[in-house]
């Protein structure tokens, strides 16, 4: 499918009829010639380049300098004896095409000086059919300086998005690997212990049932309140894996704040858009474990929560009047700060604490798209 892409995007446009124009014009030049022999010449240097451009391009390592020496020498003598220059855009468009850094920039080199050293000497030999296509080899002249560096540096970003992809997915794969180890660590903890419990009852319940019928029942009577338990747990289990938007979770803030006698001052001009509920999650994560932060250390009668959104960044502050965190920072572990940082860092995000007046922590995320949508298992 992506080489589908690919080749539609190099086939599509004019850019097919300049090639085309390009290759058929060294013939027009060379039969301007009156000589027999150099007209035999300039077709075996035109086949020559067009052969020596094939395997270039299929060429790896030290062989990509020997064909380029020749296609620039090829270049060379038709722009002298033809006055033909056009084969100089060929090989700005392979020069662009090299991966290596230093073969590049060599090359590129060579093939710019051996270019205006051609151009220089046509103009002092004053070459009439030369001249007259002037304003088409400064176009060319122009091309050999830029589109090298323009065809690199976009092969370099297409490499970059290519890894860029790669690695969303490995992340994608990682979540999901962590989630399933969370749920199967949550069932272990929770709901395999109360069924453990059940069991044992239900095993005491059935002797008990003739010997001691009372007993007996105070013991269905736990399995039934243990089997309730067990249900509101996995309720609570399955609920937490759907994820949560922060506008939700900033509902749950304010009932928190409220019943702990805490203001809330919310401001966000707009609300959050394009954001993937994934991204989402790990912000209303990281905002319900610094909230009960301030309910539970900071003393404070009123917090602040600022969201804003930017083209690169999500930023969301939450400030307090409170008597500040900064001292207990790094020996608090209840806390929950180093969880906050790792699930930021998860995403590539930052964490930043100010004790000014109380506290702020900044909680900063990338503002990409393509985050991946969910926990899916």
């Amino acid at each position: 499918m992506i080489n589908k892409q690919m080749l539609k995007q190099k086939f599509s446009g004019i850019s097919p009829y300049i090639w085309t124009i390009i290759s058929i014009l060294p013939f027009y030049f060379i039969f301007q010639s009156s000589s027999t022999i150099e007209i035999i010449v300039g077709l075996l240097l035109t086949a020559t380049f067009f052969i020596s451009y094939r395997f270039a391009f299929l060429s790896k390592k030290w062989p990509v300098y020997v064909w380029t020496v020749i296609l620039i020498s090829i270049s060379m003598t038709m722009t002298i004896l033809f006055d033909f220059i056009y084969f100089a855009f060929y090989i700005a468009y392979y020069n662009g095409n090299i991966r290596n850094r230093i073969a590049f920039l060599t090359l590129y080199i060579i093939h710019l000086v051996c270019t205006t050293i051609a151009i220089n000497y046509n103009l002092v030999m004053q070459k009439s059919l030369f001249l007259e296509q002037l304003p088409f080899v400064i176009i060319i002249w122009i091309s050999v300086i830029l589109l090298p560096f323009n065809l690199y540096n976009k092969k370099k970003q297409g490499k970059l998005e290519e890894q860029l992809e790669d690695a969303n997915k490995r992340i994608a794969e990682l979540v999901k690997q962590e989630e399933r180890q969370r749920i199967a660590r949550d069932l272990h903890d929770t709901l395999g212990q109360r069924l453990s419990l059940i069991g044992l009852k239900s095993d005491l319940a059935r002797k008990l049932v003739y010997k001691d019928p009372e007993q007996a029942r105070a013991e269905l009577k736990d399995i039934q309140q243990t089997s309730r338990q067990a249900l509101n747990e996995v309720r609570k289990m399955v609920s937490s894996m759907r994820g949560i938007r922060l506008r939700d979770e900033l509902m749950e803030v304010r009932r928190l704040l409220d019943a702990a006698g805490i203001q809330l001052v919310i401001e966000q001009k707009e609300p959050l858009t394009n954001v993937s509920l994934f991204l989402e999650n790990i912000l209303s994560m990281c905002l319900k474990e610094i909230v009960t932060n301030v309910v539970k250390h900071s003393k404070a009668s009123t917090c602040k929560i600022y969201i804003s959104q930017s083209i690169n960044d999500i930023r969301i502050e939450v400030s307090d009047n409170g008597i500040g965190i900064q001292e207990r920072i790094d020996d608090d572990k209840g806390s929950g700060l180093l969880g906050i940082r790792e699930r930021l860092e998860f995403v590539n995000g930052s964490l930043e604490i100010l004790t000014r007046n109380g506290t702020m922590i900044i909680m900063t995320v990338p503002n990409i798209k393509n985050i991946r949508e969910g926990i899916r298992t």
